[in-house]
């Protein structure tokens, strides 16, 4: 079983890298995509983990 970078509850830093088509956020860490809700391309936020799934994880800002 792989481990994930993150986990439902983590507070980081990320820098929103581009937009998703339903207009998300899109953050790495360690090359694991983060969708971050309401996030804007350039923008730098802090975020909590809601949900980690197999290739990728949600966030929201706090």
């Amino acid at each position: 079983m792989e481990t994930k970078p993150v986990a439902v509850g983590d507070e980081l830093q990320v820098t929103i890298e581009s937009e998703g088509g339903r207009g998300d956020g899109i953050a790495k860490k360690d090359n694991f995509v983060i969708f971050v809700t309401g996030g804007k391309n350039g923008e730098t936020c802090k975020v909590k983990i809601t949900a980690v799934k197999r290739t990728f994880a949600t966030a929201e800002k706090v």
